[in-house]
């Protein structure tokens, strides 16, 4: 997971379910039932503090990115 606090992951739960933390933070911000309600929750956190949110696979690697403040590439013009 990426260190720092401009992101927040979307992340499988070794019990089951789905997480949204913090970059770099140990505890979950939410846990929820489905992937796509994980999704939904760490959007709305990621809008609201401008950060990153990175979606990952059950596997752990990020399958997706949103950027939500903070891009370091915008788009020219």
């Amino acid at each position: 997971m990426s260190k720092g606090p401009k992101t927040h992951h979307v992340v499988p739960n070794p019990s089951g379910g789905w997480d949204v933390k913090r970059g770099g933070g140990e505890r979950a911000s939410s846990h929820h039932e489905t992937k796509r309600e994980a999704i939904d929750s760490g959007r709305s956190v990621s809008r609201n503090q401008g950060t990153e949110l990175r979606i990952h696979n059950k596997d752990g690697r990020i399958a997706s990115s949103d950027s939500h403040g903070g891009d370091p590439y915008p788009p020219k013009g």
